[in-house]
């Protein structure tokens, strides 16, 4: 049985990482303070010590959180039932939600960049959706909708769109305009790669 040491400390874990999302997504990274996500997660500033070694560190954590949450929600999408290419639609749908909200914005896009470092960001943001998008590839090649592409190259390819989609949504002046553009330009990408003998 879980002692209630355990069930405390990972509430108290939980509650630094929440109130840092909060935080982190409404005034970004520089401007808030430790003694700000101290006071609205309702612990010490021992207490956040003793779980991450600083500001970034509880600021990554933040940032696997996010990006645990939106995979989750495409996986159930992209390995979800339906016929391949349905489902592929309906993922670049569901991706595009993702880059509307706000926690996502700021954090995965805007912030994790200048925090983590290029290259950390960009080495995350693999790990997190890069598996996603080559799993839909082998499964249009294999249901027989795209031709047999090479899987890593045309992974890679797309994936260099969403992620500038991604940018391209969160820049913008009127984001859900730039949704509307990047959902119908990737999803052009798409159908021009689906095989010409197949009914559109």
């Amino acid at each position: 049985m879980r002692s209630r040491r355990v069930d405390y400390t990972e509430s108290t874990r939980q509650a630094l990482v929440d109130s840092a999302l909060q935080l982190f997504t409404k005034r970004g990274y520089a401007a808030t303070s430790l003694d700000a996500i101290v006071k609205t997660a309702r612990v010490t500033k021992g207490a956040l010590y003793h779980h991450f070694s600083g500001k970034q560190a509880l600021f990554e954590a933040v940032f696997d959180q996010v990006g645990t949450a939106a995979v989750a929600r495409l996986t159930n999408v992209v390995e979800g039932d339906g016929a391949a290419w349905e489902r592929a639609m309906v993922g670049i749908h569901s991706y595009v939600g993702v880059c509307l909200e706000p926690s996502y914005q700021r954090i995965v896009i805007h912030e994790a960049p200048v925090v983590m470092g290029w290259e950390r960001w960009r080495e995350a943001e693999e790990h997190f959706c890069f598996g996603l998008v080559r799993g839909a590839i082998e499964s249009l090649i294999e249901a027989g909708e795209i031709d047999r592409l090479p899987v890593e190259a045309t992974t890679r390819i797309l994936f260099g769109a969403l992620s500038a989609g991604a940018e391209t949504i969160a820049t913008a002046s009127d984001p859900k305009g730039a949704a509307a553009d990047v959902t119908k330009t990737i999803t052009a990408v798409m159908t021009g790669m689906r095989r010409a003998t197949l009914p559109s």
